[in-house]
């Protein structure tokens, strides 16, 4: 059956049947229904099914279906409290953990901040300017320093006399050539630290030198070691590193030289200047007469004059005995021989040392515990209030909370 044949569908012949379609539309259906058999079979169907529907009735409920759906619903609510029981459980831990790593990272940030401090004032006494009167010389060693020899006296290239007389060691002459003025290095490991000293001496004889400087150090705990500054012929140079050379092992040796010809040059000049400057103000106050204060001013300036000279000569005198002498700077040190020594010290004495020294240690510690205290107490009280009393609220919620399930 279709609408295409038949002017009235299926579902207005239900609408029809159930009455609720209007007056004139369903007139309308009736009179096609007494015309078409077919749709009067489809109104036959329709209404047979609406009467054994309405004829049909469901079977009454079991009576424990009520009892099982108030257990299920009952078990449900009582599931949901518990969970939500444990998750108000965790927010007080979570709260408690959260606030005691806010106090780790808060202390961690303080003993940085305390570290940078302390840092930057030990720099700045490091790099703080010397005190008044500070020189650049090495500080000697203190008194009874153990294994500290004491410097022997150390031979010096004789200089002449008043009467104009020298002494058999004459410092070699000035070269005409360039003038350069040599140095040397050696590290030496030697056997016998005596006995080196001994053939160093001998060396020094045999080619006309001496040392400027010689510190031997005997520790007793280190190897037996000496350092010296000695002075060598530069004709002789060559010879004396060779012999130098076998005395040990040479563990470093460097040689260098410094040309101070122009240096040379620049104070002859200047030094001759002032000679001539001198001669013309000698000859002002011996040809002139004039009031005091000239006759002062010229023999001030004369004064001045001869100390100029005076310096220059001793510098001419120095640059000159740098380049006939060479410097060599040697070490000696002997190979290290442990020994087995006991203790100088009795037991007593270094008991009352070690009782001592563990009173200090004491007080020490327990004056920077309370120096800490006092530094840092007042940052963790703060912290403490700010994160003790949010912990301590969640806590007695979470107690109460607890105590309801």
């Amino acid at each position: 059956m279709t609408t295409a044949t038949h002017s009235v569908a299926p579902e207005e012949i239900m609408a029809y049947l159930d009455g609720e379609m209007a007056q004139a539309d369903a007139r309308s259906v009736q009179q096609h229904l007494a015309e078409c058999a077919e749709c009067a079979l489809v109104r036959d169907q329709l209404r047979a099914t609406s009467t054994a529907m309405a004829a049909w009735s469901a079977p009454p409920a079991p009576s424990t279906l009520d009892a099982a759906i108030g257990q299920r619903l009952s078990g449900a609510a009582l599931q949901h409290n518990k969970v939500k029981a444990v998750r108000v459980g965790r927010r007080p831990w979570v709260l408690v953990g959260g606030g005691a790593m806010a106090t780790v990272g808060a202390l961690v940030v303080i003993g940085v901040a305390l570290s940078f401090v302390a840092h930057h004032q030990a720099e700045s006494v490091m790099t703080a300017p010397a005190p008044a009167g500070a020189t650049g010389q090495p500080v000697p060693q203190a008194e009874g320093f153990v294994g500290a020899a004491a410097p022997e006296p150390l031979p010096m290239p004789a200089q002449a006399s008043d009467s104009g007389a020298t002494s058999s060691t004459q410092a070699p002459p000035i070269p005409s050539g360039p003038m350069i003025a040599r140095t040397a290095s050696l590290t030496i490991v030697v056997k016998n630290i005596g006995s080196s000293r001994a053939a160093l001496d001998k060396i020094l004889t045999q080619y006309h030198g001496y040392a400027a400087q010689l510190t031997v150090s005997t520790a007793a705990d280190t190897s037996p070691s000496l350092q010296a500054s000695l002075r060598i012929p530069v004709s002789d140079l060559p010879a004396a590193l060779a012999t130098l050379r076998s005395l040990g092992q040479v563990q470093n040796e460097t040689q260098g030289g410094e040309d101070v010809t122009q240096q040379h040059t620049d104070l002859l000049a200047r030094l001759n200047n002032a000679r001539e400057t001198e001669k013309v103000l000698q000859t002002i106050l011996a040809t002139r007469a004039g009031k005091m204060d000239d006759v002062l001013a010229v023999e001030e300036q004369i004064s001045n004059t001869q100390g100029q000279i005076e310096q220059m000569e001793a510098d001419q005198q120095a640059l000159e005995h740098r380049v006939a002498f060479a410097s060599i700077d040697l070490q000696l040190t002997e190979v290290y021989k442990a020994q087995l020594t006991g203790s100088s010290t009795p037991v007593g004495t270094r008991l009352r040392n070690s009782f001592v020294t563990g009173i200090g240690n004491a007080g020490s510690s327990l004056m920077g515990l309370v120096v800490f205290i006092e530094e840092a107490g007042p940052v963790l009280l703060i912290w403490g209030l700010i994160l003790g009393v949010p912990a301590f609220l969640a806590i007695r919620r979470y107690r109460r909370a607890r105590a309801r399930v």
